[in-house]
């Protein structure tokens, strides 16, 4: 992504398991973290939602589920 602001990201989330039956696998959600270390992330879902997290640690903990959702990072900084 050219012109992308130092410390800004994009990524995706993975999902290899549905383990609550709701979103499915594959890629499941759109997410930015800002050079605050703040994170967004979109869900692709049916009942699509968006939350804001305080960090990329925070979303795994939450939506990781010991590994059977990962983050994909789209860019390089």
């Amino acid at each position: 992504m050219e012109n992308t602001p130092e410390g800004f990201r994009r990524f995706i989330l993975s999902r290899h398991e549905d383990e609550c039956g709701v979103s499915g696998t594959g890629f499941v959600a759109e997410g930015i973290q800002f050079s605050s270390g703040r994170c967004v992330i979109c869900w692709r879902t049916l009942t699509p939602s968006i939350a804001v997290y305080e960090s990329i640690e925070d979303v795994v903990k939450v939506h990781g589920h010991r590994g059977k959702t990962v983050i994909q990072w789209l860019d390089n900084t």
